[in-house]
């Protein structure tokens, strides 16, 4: 019977660290190569089959799924951040990296982190997350260049300053410095590149986004716009992956995560190890559709508020968790939105399973999938 080895890589920009481990642990091999696929495919090559490959997740981790996947007969890319405490355990230098994250491999500890299987999709991801950083950069830079301002006793909107003669009336009021006159104007001219840069793109992402048929479904949901839609589309790529809502919930930092030790209560509290993007697009989709008209999330988040006497965020939370799980299933069935359904899940099956909460925690049995009260 042939030996498996497990191979694992500790990747840094210009080499790789190397280590081959058998299925009983001894180690095998372990080498130094440049961080390129000649020269990482000849080393695998090295190994004989059949053989695994791990490595961390990080900024390479997409390129070398997709040049290295077919040279091995598995490939898990694990999350870092559960093996950082046994990494640190004891001495710690690269090859002993390497080594550690094999003998973790072979002993099944590793927890693999989603890859996209094509370069398209990846590169659509790449594209809303350059997106959302072009958003973000530019209200960085709207907030400094008003808080700038406020320090002389100018109180404006960024908004404000887009228009000529309201940016005028503004640096009219700061005191008749060049130094200071001429720094705003630089951080005003970093705001309106950064500003045309982001309608360039949401324009390129509305054209990519509605050529995929699952975000034209999703957007038809109150709430959900293109944006919304597409990002939702591409963080979590298949639906597939997950296993129930609450698997779901927790990947999107909106689902609750269990403790129990013995006799004592179970507690419920949030998950923050979640996917940030994801939460923020959620949360916001759940404000805007509780704030709609004629919308079955609006109904959801009425009755939580007035009914069963929630706080908003934590109704505002449930809000979320059912748009998360009706997009998932739209998504699974291929199913078109039809408010009628998220009804028919609706507000009374989950007040049958209402709990009490204290402050930061809740009580509750079973899965807590259908707790409305986290």
């Amino acid at each position: 019977m042939s030996t498996e080895y497990f191979i694992a890589l500790d990747v840094h920009v210009s080499f790789c660290e190397m280590a081959v481990v058998t299925k009983l642990g001894k180690l095998a091999k372990r080498l130094t190569c440049p961080t390129s696929i000649p020269a990482l495919v000849e080393a695998l090559e090295e190994v004989r089959r059949p053989r695994r490959l791990t490595f961390e997740e990080g900024p390479l981790a997409d390129w070398l799924t997709r040049n290295l996947r077919q040279r091995v007969d598995e490939l898990v890319v694990c999350e870092p951040r559960r093996n950082r405490l046994i990494a640190k355990d004891s001495d710690k230098d690269d090859p002993l990296d390497a080594e550690k994250l094999a003998q973790l491999y072979r002993g099944g500890y590793l927890k693999g982190v989603h890859q996209a299987g094509t370069l398209e999709r990846s590169l659509l991801k790449q594209h809303v997350g350059f997106y959302h950083d072009r958003v973000r950069e530019r209200v960085r830079q709207g907030n400094q260049l008003v808080a700038q301002l406020r320090r002389h006793g100018v109180f404006v909107k960024v908004a404000d300053l887009l228009d000529a003669q309201e940016r005028r009336a503004a640096w009219s009021r700061l005191p008749p410095n060049r130094i200071l006159h001429a720094d705003l104007d630089r951080l005003l001219q970093v705001y309106d590149v950064l500003l045309r840069q982001e309608m360039e793109i949401h324009q390129d992402l509305l054209r990519g986004a509605r050529r995929e048929e699952p975000v034209r479904r999703f957007a038809e949901l109150p709430g959900i716009g293109w944006i919304r839609a597409v990002t939702f589309y591409v963080y979590l790529d298949t639906p597939w992956r997950f296993q129930s809502k609450s698997a779901l919930w927790r990947y999107c930092g909106i689902g609750l995560k269990r403790r129990h030790s013995g006799s004592g209560p179970m507690n419920s509290r949030l998950d923050h190890a979640g996917h940030r993007r994801l939460k923020d697009v959620l949360l916001g989709a759940a404000k805007s559709a509780a704030a709609s008209a004629d919308s079955p999330f609006a109904d959801k988040f009425h009755y939580w508020t007035q009914e069963e006497g929630l706080h908003p965020s934590i109704a505002r939370r449930n809000v979320a968790r059912s748009l998360a799980a009706t997009l998932w299933s739209l998504w699974k069935t291929g199913n078109k939105y039809d408010p009628a359904l998220v009804h028919g899940v609706g507000v009374k099956a989950l007040s049958r399973n209402r709990t009490t909460i204290e402050p930061g925690r809740s009580s509750l049995g079973g899965t807590g999938q259908k707790s409305p009260r986290a």
